[in-house]
């Protein structure tokens, strides 16, 4: 039950958690698969690209949930993010491989997890399964958590790097 969304428009692809929730029930309803990542996402490169796609893969439906600026900088410290939360999510919005995005302020996605609860909940390799927020909760109700692989040298720490170096 693969479902094409490239045509719709990046803006109805960013939803508010509640607009989410009533979708996804759907979605579930009718078969549809829900694949859940996080993550930053600030300064996209092809490395998120290819994760993003490679997450797809799992299930019929993608749902991003993007950090928001106040939590990027309790994360990565008060020079980031780069990129506003804003023009984040809708440059991730603007994905094929992408069906929703939703916005969350906390330091992990956790609440957003329990209130969704996806068929498959994926983070990159370098994430050990048993480190991944959310895991026991996924698992605890028959739901899958998996890792992909991430493409090696592309990050947007080594990105950062580079440019100051520049």
């Amino acid at each position: 039950m693969r479902n094409d969304r490239t045509g719709a428009l990046p803006g109805a692809k960013i939803i508010p958690l509640q607009r989410l929730k009533r979708k996804i029930r759907l979605l579930k309803q009718k078969g549809g698969r829900i694949v859940f990542t996080n993550g930053c996402f600030d300064i996209l490169h092809y490395g998120h690209v290819k994760y993003l796609q490679d997450a797809r893969r799992k299930g019929d439906y993608l749902v991003v949930a993007l950090n928001s600026d106040s939590s990027v900088k309790k994360i990565k410290g008060s020079s980031r993010p780069i990129i506003p939360q804003t023009d984040r999510m809708r440059t991730l919005a603007a994905l094929g491989c992408v069906d929703f995005v939703v916005l969350f302020n906390e330091d992990n996605p956790l609440r957003l997890i329990k209130e969704i609860k996806p068929d498959f909940l994926i983070k990159g390799s370098d994430w050990d399964k048993k480190g991944i927020v959310g895991a026991p909760f996924v698992e605890g109700y028959g739901g899958k958590v998996l890792t992909v692989n991430l493409v090696k040298g592309r990050s947007t720490s080594k990105l950062i790097k580079k440019i100051k170096g520049a």
